[in-house]
This record gives structure tokens, sequence and C-alpha cells, in this order.
């Protein structure tokens, strides 16, 4: 190695020549040169003429090479190394040596060139040997070690080995000795941990994210299995502590880690309605206690049923664990199975015989739970298609109760509405469900909170239950809904809250807004001023056309006893006529205005105040305004006047979310059954007026004032 190195810095000089004939001459020695090694070391390595010792040996003292700062140096011994793995002399007993000293190079390596050179080396070694590649990178240190990272995406290289590499650390991550065999700390003897956590980190790699996917089953159950199993272990410590929004980095639990990599393989697959679905139900929560495990891992299986997430791949693992010796394979496999009964049609998965035949056999399970799973199983309506007629007809005698202006037992008549709703899953309700969706959109106004709770988290399931015929007449219900969900965000309840959220996002998935992942991340985790205005312009933007429909439904809530729903409403009536005025002048009808344009009159004399300011601004509970917008684009095949736009005002935000232009939304009609659209009487706002609440006196003042201007623009 010195001498080649001794010729080559002589050669050094020849290739800062300026003389482009003497590079090229230089450049041809030395290729020559390193060809005549390589082959050498080729010939060296298959001929035998080293032992194993002797070969490991010189691989090491290749490796230390790579950290030289001559870069000639550095480019032949990692040029020699991938020879050498190229050649297939390396034996399996050998890969932890030389991956161990690797792993201690890597940090020192300041040559791009030569690291990517290696990477192709460890590539091929991990195809050559992927077992031993995979347990000694295991061993090397923590997963989320940083110098680590390089290599498990080498093993990402191609398709094929990424599959071998997760399937291993599947295989790592079932072994699971008894607790009675175990030496604490588990920490550091259990294999299947030290699997969990190389799981966890590759969940977030690009280079696996294809590979992930095609595992998606099997993670799905090894991960909920894992976190059964280390209840088991008692290894519960730090799982509830976790800051989800704190900066700081802090080592993570093994049942932190595994509950934080059950999230994350939704997350990452883009699987984002099922992860949101419990999220905003606080559904992940249930799997920080082995009490309440149950109850998430069916909560999640029905998630997945209702956003059709790999159900097929899914059930065929499950069906596998049903028939494994283990306990808590058994009792997670009937849980989603169970689930999936009643929120798929998995006849085009799997005959009606077949899951009769092993669900009958879980009827034997020594377990309690798998044996009343099972049960529940065999009497779903797939497996018993008599039940959908009894269950329509009892769903109809439960309406006329829950019609009636007064019913007993509000709460329990909900809870029996939404377990036959869920029980008859994809065969529907048909037309009941517009009867339902209606009266639930009364009771969002109840003055008690536990019923304003069970009516909105109902009807983001009663909106999924018509079947396709009734599909379109939901979504325009779900449209008319849209502004009391918005208001109950800001409810005093904060379970309501919770409920609100969750139900509005179902809405929006409903109607196929564009920004939706952006929306629930706003609704999880956005704070303050900012986060409110976001979640507004998500649902406006999504609308373009209907916003007259949505400032005469926010009306009503002006006179709304509940203060916080007042106040939100003056908030949103405020945005859309600062940021949406010229597009209110074309979207209202002089019907619209008439009734305000009534009381306008009384107002007139009255009108003192600050001079027109954004709304929530002059409240002194809004961000301010929202700085110049690009102008106004008309409707198609229009032409704006230049009166269309009111003098002094900002027209609409156009562009705000995304570059291209908007299409307008078809209009919402009110679906069959529905109330007419609301509307405040002049008696209301002249209440309005007349309150003591210094914000209400603001707001009548400045909202006049917008009465009049627009009733100048609408035609």
């Amino acid at each position: 190695m010195d001498e080649i190195c001794f010729l080559l810095q002589h050669a050094e000089p020849w290739l800062k020549s300026n003389k482009s004939h003497e590079c090229r001459r230089v450049v041809q020695s030395i290729f020559l040169l390193l060809k005549y090694v390589l082959d050498y070391v080729r010939l060296t390595a298959l001929d035998g003429n080293l032992t194993v010792a002797q070969h490991t040996q010189l691989v090491l003292t290749l490796l230390q090479g790579l950290c030289s700062r001559d870069i000639l140096r550095c480019n032949l011994a990692a040029e020699l190394l991938l020879m050498i793995v190229e050649g297939w002399s390396v034996k399996p007993e050998q890969v932890a040596e030389i991956l161990q000293g690797l792993f201690q190079e890597l940090p020192c390596i300041i040559f791009r060139d030569v690291l990517q050179t290696m990477m192709k080396a460890v590539t091929l070694l991990g195809t050559q040997h992927t077992q031993q590649t995979v347990e000694v990178m295991l061993s090397l240190c923590h997963p989320s070690e940083r110098h680590v990272m390089p290599l498990w995406k080498a093993l990402a290289a191609n398709s094929r080995l990424a599959r071998k590499v997760v399937t291993l650390l599947y295989v790592k991550l079932k072994l699971r000795p008894p607790r009675e065999l175990i030496r604490f700390p588990v920490q550091a003897e259990l294999m299947s941990l030290l699997a969990l956590g190389a799981i966890y980190e590759l969940l977030y790699i690009r280079e696996y994210k294809a590979t992930v996917r095609w595992a998606f089953a099997g993670i799905l159950l090894g991960l909920l299995t894992q976190l059964h199993y280390l209840f088991e272990l008692d290894v519960v410590e730090g799982i509830a502590d976790h800051q989800e929004e704190s900066l700081e980095t802090q080592a993570l639990s093994p049942c932190r880690t595994c509950l934080e990599a059950l999230k994350g393989l939704f997350w990452t697959t883009n699987y984002w309605e099922v992860f949101a679905y419990l999220k905003l139900l606080r559904g992940w929560e249930l799997f920080e206690r082995l009490e309440t495990y149950t109850e998430g891992v069916a909560l999640l299986a029905r998630a997945m049923a209702h956003y059709d997430c790999e159900v097929k791949a899914v059930l065929g693992q499950a069906v596998i664990f049903l028939k494994s010796p283990e306990e808590r394979d058994n009792i997670v496999a009937i849980l989603i199975i169970t689930e999936f009964l009643n929120g798929q049609e998995l006849t085009q998965y799997m005959s009606r015989k077949t899951m009769d035949n092993f669900l009958s056999l879980g009827l034997n399970n020594p377990n309690q739970l798998v044996r009343a799973m099972s049960l529940k199983g065999l009497s779903s309506i797939l497996l018993q298609p008599k039940k959908v007629v009894l269950l329509r007809n009892r769903l109809a005698v439960l309406l006329d109760s829950f019609l009636k202006p007064e019913p007993k037992d509000l709460l329990g008549l909900m809870e029996i509405l939404g377990d036959i709703l869920h029980r008859l899953g994809t065969q529907g309700v048909g037309a009941i469900s517009l009867k339902i969706a209606q009266h639930l959109l009364q009771l969002f106004e109840n003055e008690k909170e536990g019923v304003r709770g069970g009516a909105i988290f109902l009807y983001g399931d009663v909106i999924y239950s018509g079947g396709k015929k009734f599909r379109q007449a939901l979504k325009s219900h779900a449209f008319q809904a849209l502004v009391p969900l918005l208001f109950h965000l800001a409810d005093s309840c904060p379970d309501v809250v919770m409920k609100a959220k969750l139900t509005f996002l179902r809405c929006a998935v409903l109607l196929r807004w564009e920004f939706r992942k952006e929306l629930f991340g706003k609704l999880a985790w956005g704070r303050g001023l900012g986060a409110e205005n976001d979640i507004l312009i998500y649902m406006v933007e999504s609308n373009f056309g209907n916003y007259h429909q949505f400032l005469m439904r926010a009306l009503v809530y002006l006179v709304s006893p509940d203060r916080h729903l007042k106040l939100v409403a003056m908030k949103f009536i405020g945005g859309l006529l600062q940021d949406y005025f010229a597009d209110l002048c074309f979207c209202l009808k002089k019907g619209d205005v008439s009734t305000l344009r009534k009381c306008e009159h009384r107002a007139a004399l009255h009108r003192v105040g600050p001079p027109h300011t954004h709304l929530t601004w002059a409240l002194g509970t809004g961000p301010g305004p929202l700085g110049p917008t690009p102008p106004m684009e008309p409707p198609a095949g229009q032409c704006l006047p230049q009166t269309s736009v009111p003098r002094g005002r900002v027209p609409s935000p156009h562009g705000r979310l995304s570059a291209a232009p908007r299409q307008a939304a078809p209009p919402q009609p009110h679906p069959r059954g529905c109330a007419v659209r609301p509307r405040v009487s002049a008696a209301d706002l002249e209440l309005l007026k007349q309150d003591p609440d210094s914000e209400s006196q603001k707001f009548y003042k400045i909202f006049f004032e917008d009465v009049v201007e627009l009733s100048q623009y609408v035609t």
C-alpha cells in the first residue's frame, strides 16, 4: 500500500499540469496501475492464498486508509475494498469484524465519493450475507444513532434487499421469551427491542418507504402484539410521560417507542385519516394502559375499515395470528377481524364459509375475550344476512322515539342508534340517514354538553351511512353543518370541542377538500389565532362560490345565548366581509340582504365608533389585517366592472393556498328533509344592538356599514 501511494504521489504534479496532453497521459498511467493492483488483489483473494484471519486483517488495514486526508490514498483504499466485496471473498464469519471496523471509521471519512463507494460495498455485503449484516448492525449501537443511518440506507439500495431486511427485523421482533426466562434489565437482553428500535427508525427513512408499505400488515400486527408483550413484562415506564409537542430530544422507553412506531406506521404510509381519527378522539392514549389496550385496538381497526386501509393484507395476517399458539396474537387478531366484519364487505377477500370456520375455532380458545369476540363475529350481518331487516326495523322504532320533542334518555338513544349504524356497516340505512342527520343538527345547540357532544359525534357516522344512493344528499347536508361545527370548535366544553374537530374533519374528507391533511394538522396541533385563521381559510377556499351560504348560516349565532358561539360568529362574519366582500357581491341575492336592510335605518342615527377595520382586529381578538393580496379574478365568462369592488376594499385572496386558479364549487342544494336556510330577523339584530356587551355593540355598528355597502352592489 505504501509503495503504491509513493508512486501516486509522484504522479500528482502531472495531474496539476496546465498542458492537457500531460494530464491525459498521467491519468491513463494511474488507471493502468490501479487496474493491475485491483486484479492482483482479486486473484490473491480468490486463489485462497490468504487465510481468513489474514484476509480480515487486509480489509481492516484498508478501512484505516479511508480516513486519510490524501484523496488518492482514500480512493485507492475504497476501490480495493469494493473490489474485495464484489469478488464474494468475504466469509459470513468476517462480517461482524468488517462492519464494526467500518462503523468506527465512518465519522472520520471526509470525502463524499469515498463514502459513496463504501456504501456500495455495504449494499453488496448485505446482499451476500443479509442475516449476518442485519444482526451486526443491530448490535453496533442504538438504531437512532446518527452514524448508523447511512448503513441502513445502503441496505435499501434495491427493493429486494430492503424487503429481506424488513422481513428479518419482523422475525426478530417476534423473538419474545417468557418473562420468567428474562434477566433484567430488559433493554439490554431482548433482540426484539433492538428490532423494534430499528423498525421505528426505518419508518422515517425515505429509501424504505415503498418497503414499509409492502410490509404494512406484518409490521402492524407485529407492533400491536409487541406492545401487549411489553405490558406482560411490565416494561411500561415512560409510556404516558411523552411530550408530543416538546422540542427537546428525549430517549424513548421501549413501550413509548412501540406506540410511536405504531402511530408512525400510519402517518408515513399516508394513511393519515386513520391516524387523525384516533388522534382527535384521543384514541392513541388507549394504548398507554393494558386496561384500555383492547379498546384501542378495536378503535384502530374500526378506523382502518372505514378508510379502507390495507384491509385485505391485514385480514390475511389476522387469520394467521388467530391460529397462533400465543394468546396475545389471538387477542389482536380477533379484535381486528370482528371490526372488519362490521366495516367492510369482506366476501371480496374471503368466503363466508372460510370466515365461519376460523371464527368457530375461536369459540374453543382458552381466552375468554377471544371466545366472546368470536361469537360476536359469528353474529355479524355478513354471516347472518337476515339480521339486516331486523336491525332496520329496530332502527325505525327507535327513530320514532328519537324524533319526539322531548325524548327520554336522549344520550342512550343516540348510543343505540350509533351501535345499529355500526352493525349495519356497508349496508347503510338509506333515506333514514337524512332524517337522523337533520335532527342531530338541531341538537348541536342543546344546552346539555353531553347531548351536544353525542349529537356531533353521531353526525360524523350518519353522513357516511346512507349508501351510494344517498351519498350526494348527505354531502349536501354535511355542507350545511360546516358552520355550526366550525363554531363549536370554540364550545365551552372540551369534550364537545374534541368531537367537533373530528366531525368537522370527517365532513371535509367526505366533501374532498383539497387541504384535508393540512386542516387536520391545525385541528390537532394548532394553537391561537393563527390556527383559527388557517382553519377558516381552508374551509372557505375549499368552497369557492358558496361563501354567501356560510354568511347566512352564521347570522343566527349572533343571538346565541352562548357567549363563546356568539363571539366566534362575529369573528367569522367579520372575516368573510373583510376578505371576501367582492365575492359576496357576486354570490348574494337581494333577498339575502333585504331583511338586514330593513333594520339598517334604525341604526343610522346611532352609528358612532371607530372607522371600519377588520372585525376581529377591531374587537381586539384577531391577528390584524392579512396584508395586500392579488387582484380578484372574475368568474369564468364574466367581466368585472370597475364598480364591483368597493373603494378601499381588499379583494378576496385568490391563490393564497395554491398557485392554480380556483374552480367554482358546485352550488350546495338543500337536501330533502332539511330545514330552510336559517336567517336572522330584524328583531334579533335589534336585540344585538341593545346588548350591553361592548363587543356586540361594536360589531353591530361595523356590521351595518357592511350591509349598506353590500346592498349597493348585490343585484
